[in-house]
């Protein structure tokens, strides 16, 4: 058991305490309040004194290529994108998560204890995220959900690749038929399934079922507002869930965004305008999206931006427009909520996983440490410095 008092609880519900305790027992939190409610420790009890310090939930990269495209190791560590067919949703990311990339420990060291990972955007269909935990050697033993979201991807990522291949998609129009053509044979081969038991399985289509079945969303990379309207419109013609990922024109956009009923998760803004698609790339966006009410989340997307960046992400968006509570919301609650994970992480609540960071000040600071890290009741970092311990 490990038990957490002395603390300034920001929980993330709404609820909070300014001098509280947080109680987490096999991996899940138990219990947690003011410091008067805390129960009497028992035998073999670890305790850490937050003396004061911020405690919070873990914070929540909602799209990363983390361990798929691995710092230090050029083409070797470099397995984000089968970029030599168009159409790969049978890809699964826990095939190629290394959890010995060094952005692990980054993240660690920030406060980051789960993360959305999967393949990149040079496909119209690049294969299946996966919602994990950032500790820990085994992928196996890391993974919160997989498949956690289908990524399909616009614009102009799939347009250069495969144009310089000499075949399709070299336009918008190819992209979107492609992705309409492969999901008008998932749908088919769904109908088949379910009318006959003996249908055989189909490999390449059986990843789609949960997908059509509303079990996980599409997660499409769109930055242009043409884009992003495209992608709208393909979800809604086959009746699915989505996430916008990027959504770099999203606030010129807004309302269409939210009568769509979709979530965005904007970034990354702490990088190059490189490509004219994102030309309108901005901070703001955040804070527009959040005051139009549509549910957003930040995203470092990296090794675009490093990861250990992302709630400095978030603090550039709250100086942009974003109120301070949705800065914190956006990296953590709006973020497990988008992601289809709430129900274990994003909120100090009793029976979530114990997935805790204690701060020294405001995560969104760029002079704030970090004093521990704990993913479901285990220390996996804290500060040499600190003498919370």
């Amino acid at each position: 058991m490990l038990t957490i008092i002395h603390g300034k609880i920001k929980t993330m519900t709404g609820t909070d305490y300014d001098d509280g305790f947080v109680q987490i027992e096999n991996g899940k939190i138990k219990a947690l309040g003011n410091m008067q409610d805390c129960p009497h420790e028992k035998r073999g009890t670890k305790v850490i004194n937050a003396k004061g310090n911020l405690v919070m939930p873990g914070i929540i990269e909602a799209h990363c290529h983390m361990g798929i495209t691995e710092e230090k190791k050029g083409m070797e560590g470099d397995d984000c994108n089968e970029n030599v067919n168009p159409i790969t949703p049978y890809l699964r990311a826990i095939d190629a998560i290394n959890p010995m990339d060094a952005a692990f420990d980054d993240a660690l060291r920030a406060g980051i204890t789960s993360a959305m990972i999967g393949p990149g955007s040079s496909n119209v269909v690049g294969g299946q995220f996966a919602f994990v935990k950032t500790h820990g050697r085994c992928i196996d033993q890391m993974i919160v959900k997989a498949p956690a979201a289908m990524k399909v991807a616009f614009g102009e990522n799939p347009k250069v690749n495969f144009s310089g291949q000499n075949t399709s998609p070299a336009t918008r129009m190819a992209i979107a038929s492609m992705l309409r053509e492969e999901l008008f044979k998932a749908k088919e081969y769904q109908r088949k399934r379910q009318e006959d038991e003996e249908q055989e399985v189909d490999f390449q289509y059986e990843c789609w079922l949960p997908v059509l079945e509303g079990k996980i969303p599409l997660k499409a990379h769109a930055h242009r507002a043409d884009d992003i309207l495209t992608a709208i419109r393909i979800a809604k013609e086959f009746g699915l869930s989505m996430t916008i990922d990027h959504c770099s024109e999203g606030h010129l956009i807004a309302e269409e965004i939210k009568e769509s009923g979709f979530p965005a998760i904007v970034g990354p803004d702490m990088a190059s305008r490189n490509k004219i698609e994102v030309q309108n790339m901005a901070f703001k966006t955040v804070g527009i999206l959040n005051k139009a009410g549509i549910p957003t989340a930040i995203t470092t997307d990296h090794p675009v931006s490093m990861i250990q960046f992302l709630p400095i992400c978030a603090g550039l968006a709250v100086k942009s427009g974003l109120p301070e509570e949705e800065g914190l919301r956006s990296i953590t609650i709006h973020a497990a909520r988008i992601c289809g994970v709430e129900e274990r992480v994003g909120s100090l609540e009793v029976g979530k996983d114990g997935d805790i960071v204690i701060f020294d000040g405001n995560p969104m600071e760029v002079f704030t440490r970090v004093l521990c890290t704990i993913i479901e009741g285990k220390i996996v970092y804290h500060d040499e410095q600190t003498d919370i311990l």
